[in-house]
């Protein structure tokens, strides 16, 4: 019976470490061919605000911690395309113009006038700097993608404090017609 306990504890164990590992990267040849074609989507897991004001409001509230606050739902992304770069993630920080329509509180844009420029980053990594020149808001967004997949972006603009996102790079999802 003990090493019955002692069998199943440690199952119980593994399972909980092997769940509560980070996402399964996808292999480094896959990231290089992305990175390559110049097209891909970065899926952001959690935000990361700057400003640690609105950090300490989080923690105010009663029953919470930011910590769970700040972690995303799936379908939070930016997509690089050739012709085009969609965002749609969420923002959390200090606005300095806030807008009545609460759709614009968040960066959702479309954007066809972009430039991009790559660099070698630190470690291997790639660091992709976007400017948009459609947005007036949006003064850059940079994108620094490791071997793994693992992509950290952070976005700086006019009238927000600057904030960053953590997550992973995946393939542009096709469209069937």
């Amino acid at each position: 019976m003990k090493n019955l306990i002692n069998i199943l504890s440690t199952a119980f164990l593994f399972i909980l470490i092997k769940s509560c590992s980070s996402t399964a990267s996808i292999p480094s040849a896959k990231v290089a061919e992305l990175l390559r074609n110049g097209e891909f989507t970065f899926m952001a897991e959690r935000a990361l605000p700057s400003n640690y004001d609105v950090v300490n409001v989080m923690n105010s509230l009663p029953r919470s911690s930011s910590s769970r606050m700040l972690d995303l739902d799936y379908g939070y992304t930016i997509v690089l395309k050739k012709s085009e770069l969609r965002v749609e993630l969420p923002y959390f920080g200090r606005m300095y113009n806030p807008s009545y329509d609460t759709s614009n509180n968040s960066y959702r844009f479309t954007s066809k006038d972009f430039t991009v420029s790559q660099q070698t980053g630190k470690k291997g990594s790639s660091v992709y700097t976007i400017l948009t020149k459609d947005q007036p808001n949006i003064r850059r967004i940079m994108m620094e993608v490791f071997s793994s997949g693992k992509t950290y972006v952070s976005i700086d603009s006019n009238d927000r404090a600057p904030i960053s996102y953590d997550g992973y790079l995946m393939e542009n999802e096709t469209v069937k017609k």
